[in-house]
């Protein structure tokens, strides 16, 4: 089965539904370069594409790393310096309360433009490998 429209193995994927879809099909053209990639590959080189796949870092995980940093530093100089700094912990709180009830807030544009992928993108790029590698028989969806 040839899939054109990866978004349809993506369903709820909030973040892509809150990407605008030229970013969504630059993403997904650069998961099916990929697989293509590796079609040729020996089984071992997949085998080490699925380990960097399960070490990729996704989109959620930056956002919380981001925030939780901005927020330390912020409370950080608020209590050395001034307590204008104060308002980065806010900011960093309504972005990550944002991101988590609706999935997009300003930092997911700029992160998605970098390429930063949803867990389900990485999945699919992982499961792809899996089932050229011939080990679909495993693959829990």
């Amino acid at each position: 089965m040839e899939v054109s429209n990866y978004s349809e193995l993506i369903r709820g994927d909030r973040v892509r539904a809150n990407t605008p879809p030229e970013i969504n099909q630059a993403i997904d053209t650069e998961i099916a370069a990929m697989v293509r990639f590796y079609a040729s590959k020996t089984d071992y080189e997949i085998g080490k594409r699925i380990e960097e796949l399960d070490k990729e870092w996704d989109i959620g995980r930056i956002m919380e790393i981001r925030a939780s940093t901005v927020s330390l530093i912020g409370i950080i100089l608020g209590l050395k310096r001034s307590k204008i700094w104060l308002i980065l912990p806010t900011m960093a709180s309504t972005f990550l309360l944002m991101y988590a009830v609706q999935g997009w807030c300003p930092p997911v544009s700029i992160l998605r433009r970098f390429g930063f992928r949803t867990r389900q993108e990485i999945d699919l790029e992982k499961y792809a490998l899996k089932a050229l590698r011939g080990d679909s028989e495993k693959i829990a969806l």
